[in-house]
């Protein structure tokens, strides 16, 4: 459907109150593999992020890139294995998922943010001791749990009016690299930013009623009724820890968080700028 000029101009009208809300806050949105799955989304969303960049906002990308980590591990022969959803993790394939995120993956997402003329820098858990981390249990091997954030990095890049692209590894004093899961991080890196918001973008609508009905989203949920939508098994499976960080970023000073999905076009724009919104909503109240 072709808008007419009085159609557009009521869209741009209708995005000035969430324009000004937004000004020179910081907006963190974690793009993970399930979101990647096309070089035209992956393109939709970088102009979104752009956009966001040129109105004003400060963002802050987040990725995640588990496909690619699958496909370079099958290229080279090591053996792939998830425990409750996460990746075991040995030295070797350590080194891979760094190479992977902070090499491939990393980089190219900057360069097609900059291919429409936005300005990225990509960055990983490991410049500047962004993300400490230590061995999260005995049985994912280098899988990490985050320890402490040091966002200077981050701030560093936003104050050039660069936008940081961050991969997902992180270390510890002795030199250890490891695989951090893109949602904690995106959360705690939220957090620790006092971000205004973080958009997580997945492959479904967001919340869902009925998991076999996508009409039944939940637009919107306090994060004190989430226990309750876990134990009558309305969130399970991988949505489960995915709304865990959720949790965990609000109660950390994230002012709203967000679960969107990232099979549509400009989501990101529709959920900050406009008066519908396309996922759920976690907030304080």
């Amino acid at each position: 459907m072709t808008m007419t000029i009085n159609e557009r101009a009521e869209v741009l009208i209708q995005a000035l109150p969430y324009i000004q809300e937004y000004a020179g806050k910081i907006v963190v949105i974690k793009f993970g593999g399930s979101a990647m799955q096309t070089k035209e989304l992956e393109r939709a969303v970088m102009g979104d992020l752009h956009l966001l960049q040129l109105v004003g906002i400060r963002v802050v990308l987040v990725h995640g890139g588990g496909p690619e980590i699958s496909e370079m591990l099958k290229k080279l022969g090591k053996q792939i294995e998830f425990i409750d959803g996460l990746r075991v993790t040995d030295r070797e394939t350590a080194e891979i998922v760094q190479m992977v995120l902070a090499g491939k993956v990393g980089k190219n997402l900057v360069a097609s943010l900059q291919s429409i003329g936005g300005k990225a820098i990509g960055l990983c858990g490991l410049d500047g001791h962004m993300i400490t981390a230590k061995k999260r249990d005995g049985v994912h091997g280098y899988v990490g749990e985050i320890t402490d954030v040091n966002v200077q990095p981050i701030l560093d890049v936003l104050e050039k009016g660069y936008i940081p692209v961050i991969s997902t590894v992180g270390g510890d004093d002795q030199g250890n690299v490891y695989n951090i899961n893109a949602d904690t991080a995106a959360a705690r890196i939220a957090a620790a930013l006092s971000a205004e918001s973080l958009i997580n973008m997945t492959d479904i609508r967001g919340v869902l009623r009925d998991p076999g009905d996508e009409s039944s989203l939940i637009s919107v949920v306090p994060v004190q009724d989430a226990p309750a939508l876990i134990s009558e098994g309305v969130i399970s499976g991988g949505m489960i820890p995915k709304v865990e960080c959720c949790i965990e970023a609000i109660r950390r000073g994230v002012q709203k968080v967000f679960i969107i999905d990232g099979r549509v076009k400009h989501a990101i724009l529709i959920e900050c700028l406009t008066d519908e919104g396309v996922g759920t909503m976690f907030t304080h109240e």
